[in-house]
């Protein structure tokens, strides 16, 4: 099964106008990504989009916009 970087994931979001809510950004990753496909960070593996999102937003990466989150480039580590 593939595993997609979850830098992947905020870069798709850099390249959107959007404000997400967790689950318009979880539909949009598996409409991009797939249903099936596994994600993992610098220090986390094997999660799934639901996963992905909390994990990203319990590490800070979102920028909160009021009616939804974004995020920035200086959010996505650069190793």
């Amino acid at each position: 099964m593939e595993s997609v970087h979850g830098h992947e994931v905020l870069k798709m979001m850099l390249g959107s106008e959007t404000a997400w809510t967790a689950a318009t950004l979880v539909a949009a990753i598996k409409e991009k990504f797939g249903e099936q496909t596994r994600y993992h960070t610098c220090s986390a593996r094997d999660l799934d989009a639901e996963a992905l999102v909390a994990f990203l937003a319990q590490k800070g990466k979102f920028i909160d916009e009021g009616q939804g989150f974004t995020t920035s480039p200086d959010k996505i580590c650069q190793h």
